[in-house]
């Protein structure tokens, strides 16, 4: 019974702590200036329709090659398109690959984390398998994948979630077994509780600190990477105006035209910054072992 009452009484604080936790995150500069720039983005992103009356594809010839003025902002490329509107519309497609692969190598790492962690029969095997995916640097493994499933959003989503996905999986495993060894979850499983409501309700949310964190950090490495396997040739394909294409279409004119590679790359750059600052902001509040700054 007294375990009964501790766990209830421990649902009861649940949304006080996350107030607190909220509190913090608002105090915290890095996570503040973190979710400023990449707010700015997802704004930029999707409010792309009223910033520019221009189509990102559309080939203007007879303006090719201008440099930054009144009329084209960021210039404009080889085909005369506005390099400011691709900017735009380039970030909904790279915002959305960081989230895709985010969400997929999240699920999917979580799960098999949990699902190690929970069944130790399930541990070894699932964790031999993460760690020969790990054997291969993150982005030649992505290489190898996009290159096996062809050009496409999707695929590409796929290849990067592959990619990153184990690190996910031994991280959540990780705090799943300091998780699984404490009084509470032993008294769930006194109580009767399954396999998969101790996963669901008592695991996995206890290892959603460090998996907000991590993912944090796998949207900033799924932008990178999208950048550079479109420079290779094998992401996004063109004309889709993503930040790595447009970087990738502006390589041969580097020097003449400059300024194709410079606005993508400050905004590859701005989102990979935003991200991280993001990451750290979450990782200082929610690791008890740091020191929150206020």
């Amino acid at each position: 019974m007294a375990e009964a009452a501790a766990i209830v009484a421990a649902e009861r604080l649940a949304p006080r702590r996350r107030f607190r936790v909220a509190r913090k995150l608002v105090r915290h500069r890095s996570f503040r200036i973190g979710a400023l720039i990449v707010a700015a983005l997802v704004i930029a992103a999707l409010a792309a329709p009223l910033l520019t009356p221009l189509d990102p594809t559309a080939m203007r010839v007879r303006f090719r090659f201008r440099p930054p003025q009144w009329d084209f902002p960021f210039g404009s490329d080889r085909f005369g398109r506005d390099i400011y509107t691709r900017v735009l519309y380039g970030a909904q497609i790279s915002l959305w690959i960081g989230l895709g692969t985010t969400l997929l190598s999240g699920f999917v790492g979580a799960a098999v984390g949990v699902v190690a962690a929970q069944f130790r029969h399930l541990d070894a095997p699932l964790m031999r398998l993460m760690d020969a995916l790990m054997a291969f640097p993150a982005i030649l493994l992505a290489i190898g994948l996009a290159a096996t499933l062809g050009p496409g959003l999707g695929n590409l989503i796929i290849a990067l979630s592959a990619a990153y996905m184990p690190r996910t999986a031994r991280l959540v495993r990780a705090s799943a077994l300091v998780v699984r060894e404490l009084e509470f979850v032993d008294a769930a499983r006194v109580a009767g509780a399954g396999s998969l409501r101790i996963m669901l309700r008592h695991l996995l949310p206890n290892c959603m600190g460090p998996l907000l964190v991590q993912l944090t950090f796998v949207f900033a490495y799924a932008i990178l990477a999208e950048a550079a396997l479109s420079f290779l040739g094998i992401g996004v394909p063109p004309p889709a105006p993503s930040w790595g294409n447009i970087v990738a279409e502006g390589r041969d004119f580097a020097v003449e035209a400059w300024w194709i590679m410079l606005f993508p790359g400050i905004a590859i750059s701005l989102a990979a910054l935003g991200m991280n600052l993001l990451g750290d902001g979450l990782r200082d509040v929610l690791d008890p072992r740091l020191k929150v700054e206020g």
